[in-house]
């Protein structure tokens, strides 16, 4: 892809005149996996990047400036202006894998073993695919939809209770004897992407209307979400740089 055919006329200027790495944004808990994982990066290795936000309810995001980014039409979106030509990054899990490749020398939130880093895959996966489309519905069937349908509301809250589950076993060692601190690795696990790419829609189990009785069967999960919640990092990544409210400056409006 030229760059020629990413941008148009129509591209926002904070779009076609970035440097180096530019996120496209809000802060739901998809954009805040791939802001957690910047503001980290920053931490260890002083990694810059810019920021544009823009309001997913106003389809923004499925205007043309933006769909030669990311045809899917959905936030957020990563473009590598250090690649020739630029290099637009969609989909969650793969933007933390390319941040991994590109940004993470050291493997400090990958893994140089390869079994341990596919354990980390396993899980990246398994959220991007069997939790967050499930708790998604949760939020749209019981908030969003004209309609209130017991049957889908509850089908989907069932499901990700499920998924929650699923994730305590992994945390709790049930199986294997070993209690886990984060989802991968050897031992107590370390904190990788496999975390950063589950903890923003998990934390939010309260706004998808989960109660302290749902969530009393999860008490290893109930941790993990805590003590992930004390990082610097992560609470800067949830934080107000990312609020266009607080940084009218940076929103897109076209």
């Amino acid at each position: 892809m030229s760059s020629s055919s990413l941008y148009g006329n129509d591209t926002p200027d904070a779009i076609k005149n970035a440097k180096g790495l530019h996120l496209i944004t809000q802060s739901t808990p998809n954009g805040q996996k791939v802001q957690i994982l910047l503001e980290e990066l920053k931490d260890v290795y002083k990694t810059e990047w810019t920021t544009s936000l823009i309001n997913i309810f106003t389809n923004e995001q499925k205007k043309d400036w933006f769909l030669r980014l990311d045809p899917n039409g959905r936030i957020p979106v990563i473009v590598d202006n250090t690649q020739s030509p630029p290099f637009p990054v969609m989909e969650t899990s793969a933007e933390l894998l390319y941040l991994l490749k590109f940004a993470d020398k050291d493997d400090v939130f990958g893994f140089k073993d390869e079994l341990e880093r596919n354990q980390c895959l396993q899980w990246l996966f398994f959220w991007h695919g069997s939790g967050a489309p499930y708790q998604g519905q949760v939020n749209h069937f019981s908030k969003a939809a004209p309609e209130k349908i017991p049957y889908a509301i509850n089908r989907f809250k069932n499901e990700t209770l499920r998924v929650y589950g699923v994730l305590e076993i992994q945390l709790s060692g049930k199986y294997t004897g070993q209690p886990k601190e984060y989802l991968a690795g050897s031992g107590k696990g370390k904190y990788s992407v496999a975390d950063i790419g589950t903890w923003p829609w998990i934390k939010a189990w309260e706004f998808s209307g989960f109660t302290e009785d749902d969530m009393k069967p999860f008490p290893h999960l109930m941790s993990w979400i805590q003590r992930i919640a004390g990082r610097p990092a992560v609470q800067r990544g949830i934080g107000d740089a990312y609020n266009k409210d607080a940084h009218p400056e940076l929103l897109i409006q076209t």
